[in-house]
């Protein structure tokens, strides 16, 4: 049996004992030390953890089985192991959201089946490395989830239908009215942090930088600087205030991410200051639309004040829909009751990873200047051209241009002659109708308009009589056609391949 060692400054942490062959042998066997660096390696005498799942700044997680229940299931174990960038009160900051996590995941692992269970927290002080005096590490253990989190399945499968996201905008918004019914609100929602079981289950993962309302009154606390870059709304960027509508924002974000497969950065029109999604989900039910529209909206109030609304709103009838979704902000919307928490004078983490079962660390920073929605910018072209097209208009305009560029050499070079004007004229022509397709001037049935009349145009020219045939000249134009398309294809794959790894 190999035993992975936890320390992590060990050198050589993969640690063999071909002992352990049998439940019986495992059982039974006492504590055993990583022969590189010293480190125990049963965790609280009980855990032994075989393989790591995810590091980052704060710690790692491990694959571990549980040698005192019968069947030696498995659990993740996860460690909480600050950098040495952070000054001692950030490390302060740090362990508590870690005990936090396992103080939510004890109470709401029991009252959620879709929230991982907590099985233990430990903290054992161990000899250090130079073996010249003590360190202490901080450990938990929970339910392991064997399956696959959203965005590796996004990576896997390509963009979700709108069937599959609905799904999972329910189970989540579900799990959520759990969770900010007890007083919480989770602030790192994304595609990584829900994780899909064998058996088709959605679970809502990693609640290390959950937020609590503390019992009784307060000052209301800031927001600190975690979140995922991206999926948080605003007020949350900004360091400010945080509610339940702060989650259904993060949620829709993730929504928008697997409905259309692109990066949120794509979608968000930072100059407007608005998000810009629908254009690469162009079948998406209105309907879904307005219900992600709304819960993406820039001030808390103007969103889903809870989970159960925004729920409510996925189950009535479609013509009751506009009558629910106002997605213009009324003066007379009174803000959701923000979280409040004791005061604390402590500085904001700047770097801190995820412990789920996801090895992909969310990103997060300083809180930047506060964003200032501009709610009545309108949409301009400009910023629809940005991202504007599918695979289906790119391939279809570059099918118009080769067939035009076939057509309209012909015609050129039998009335110019082949000539440098004749091939100046040609890419002027073709420049314009480039530049037209760009800004969409012309576009779908004008491409075959188009195409039809220059064809006519050049099949009948005086000169062109007796040296083409019609049939040679809509050849050639096809085969330039496919060539185009050809060409166009074997691009836009190299780009996706080095878009993938630079």
């Amino acid at each position: 049996m190999e035993i992975i060692c936890t320390r992590p400054s060990c050198v050589k942490p993969l640690n063999s004992f071909p002992d352990l062959d049998t439940e019986a042998k495992i059982r039974t066997v006492q504590q055993r030390y990583c022969s590189a660096c010293g480190m125990p390696l049963l965790l609280a005498d009980r855990y032994l953890p075989s393989k790591l799942l995810g590091q980052g700044g704060f710690g790692a997680a491990f694959l571990a089985c549980d040698r005192y229940k019968p069947k030696l299931p498995l659990c993740v174990v996860k460690q909480f192991k600050p950098s040495n960038d952070l000054d001692a009160d950030e490390r302060a900051v740090a362990q508590k959201l870690f005990e936090t996590e396992a103080v939510v995941l004890e109470e709401l692992g029991q009252k959620h089946p879709q929230i991982p269970n907590l099985y233990a927290f430990f903290t054992p002080i161990v000899q250090n490395k130079q073996r010249t005096g003590e360190e202490q590490y901080f450990y938990l253990a929970q339910e392991f989830i064997d399956g696959q989190d959203l965005e590796q399945e996004l990576a896997e499968k390509g963009r979700f239908s709108e069937a599959e996201v609905i799904e999972v905008l329910t189970e989540i918004l579900k799990i959520l009215e759990l969770v900010h019914d007890n007083n919480t609100i989770h602030r790192d929602i994304k595609p990584s942090n829900i994780m899909r079981n064998k058996q088709g289950v959605l679970y809502l993962l990693d609640f290390g930088a959950v937020k609590q309302i503390a019992a009784g009154g307060g000052n209301p606390k800031k927001s600190t600087g975690i979140y995922s870059m991206g999926f948080a709304p605003p007020e949350q960027m900004s360091g400010g205030q945080i509610y339940p509508s702060t989650d259904i924002y993060a949620l829709a974000v993730t929504c928008i991410n697997l409905l259309t497969g692109k990066e949120v950065e794509e979608l968000y029109d930072s100059f407007n200051n608005t998000w810009q999604w629908d254009s690469f989900a162009p079948n998406i039910s209105d309907r879904l639309k307005q219900i992600l529209n709304k819960m993406l909206l820039p001030t808390p109030s103007q969103r889903f004040h809870s989970a159960q609304e925004a729920l409510t709103a996925l189950v009535v009838q479609p013509n009751q829909v506009n009558s629910i979704l106002p997605l213009k902000s009324s003066p007379n919307i009174t803000p959701t009751k923000p979280i409040l928490t004791p005061k604390q004078n402590q500085p904001l983490i700047s770097t801190v990873s995820n412990f789920s079962n996801s090895p992909t660390p969310f990103n997060t920073v300083i809180p930047p200047v506060p964003v200032v929605p501009n709610t009545s910018a309108k949409p301009v072209r400009q910023a629809r051209t940005k991202h504007p097209f599918t695979l289906t208009e790119v391939l279809g305009s570059a099918a118009f241009i080769g067939f035009e560029g076939a057509l309209i050499s012909i015609g050129l070079i039998s009335w110019l002659a082949f000539s440098g004007e004749s091939l100046g004229v040609i890419g002027a022509i073709m420049g314009g109708i480039t530049f037209a397709l760009y800004r969409r001037i012309i576009e779908k049935l004008d491409l075959v308009i188009f195409a039809l009349i220059t064809a006519g145009v050049v099949i009948f020219m005086p000169k062109l009589q007796g040296t083409f045939t019609i049939q040679t000249v809509l050849i050639i134009a096809t085969i330039s056609a496919a060539g185009a398309i050809a060409i166009t294809a074997f691009f836009r794959l190299v780009y996706q391949l080095l878009s993938r790894f630079l």
